[in-house]
């Protein structure tokens, strides 16, 4: 399959941040719930989507969650409770870049947890989804699905680019030499988490152009929004200002202009 072109995923991708607009407007009037959970693979497209996702948004209505390794207060809790710290009120998006499914992909195939954790896991985490989706929020779940010659080409992209280089972690290219410990681990989720009250939704990612597309189009499909953008105002003239004493300008301290006029 061809890739996208540039010109068509600009178009489009313009139209739907505006209806991701919408919805927002939407989702506050209405006091609407929402979790998004994005999963996939290292490099598979994740931080790239929920970018795109968040640009147009109003930051006090949409935040993205991405938890670092538990302290060791939180290894004490019950593991889901770090997580719902940071569930939506009303009205409110919240966005997962990864989440509870650490247990079953990450901390299963490198060790960080037993046998029975991620039994434990497999038991409990359909039910507690359940329990989410009968107190009224709307859980999304998505898994990017890339090619390991892909993300070979996109590990590469990152070594090579060094505003970049930090996306590529020890992890991740510890992760990189388990790709069939992680694929086995991947089936063994999907086969007790999709549950019908929230199943999993898997993007083909390996060109990113579509899969934040379809992602986005997806999502948008799921929220039942109403467009209830405002209307445009008209900004009053400005009143006439009246002549005040103001302290001179050499008295304040200015950023250098590192390029100044031709």
């Amino acid at each position: 399959m061809n890739k996208l072109s540039g010109q068509l995923y600009g178009q489009e991708l313009e139209r739907l941040q505006v209806e991701l607009v919408k919805m927002q407007y939407w989702v506050k009037a209405s006091g609407f719930r929402l979790i998004v959970v994005f999963e996939g693979r290292d490099a598979a497209g994740k931080g790239g989507t929920i970018k795109r996702i968040t640009d147009p948004l109003n930051p006090r209505g949409c935040r993205v969650v991405a938890l670092a390794t538990p302290s060791d207060q939180q290894k004490t809790q019950w593991y889901f409770q770090r997580y719902v710290e940071h569930f939506p009120s009303a009205g409110e998006i919240v966005i997962f870049d990864r989440s509870w499914y650490n247990r079953a992909g990450v901390e299963r195939v490198m060790g960080f947890c037993s046998p029975q954790q991620v039994e434990e896991f497999m038991h409990s985490c359909p039910e507690f989804e359940r329990m989410l989706v009968r107190s009224g929020i709307v859980l999304l779940k998505y898994w990017f699905s890339v090619s390991d010659g892909e993300q070979e080409r996109r590990f590469q992209s990152r070594i090579d680019d060094p505003t970049r280089r930090w996306k590529l972690s020890p992890m991740d290219l510890e992760a990189r030499l388990r790709w069939q410990e992680f694929s086995l681990a991947k089936d063994d989720m999907l086969a007790h988490t999709n549950i019908p009250e929230a199943p999993w939704f898997t993007v083909e990612a390996d060109d990113k152009r579509r899969a934040r597309l379809n992602c986005i189009s997806h999502l948008l499909s799921k929220v039942p929004y109403q467009d209830m953008t405002p209307a445009a105002i008209k900004l009053p003239p400005r009143p006439k200002a009246k002549p005040v004493e103001r302290p001179p300008l050499n008295e304040q301290f200015f950023v250098p202009n590192c390029y100044p006029a031709a």
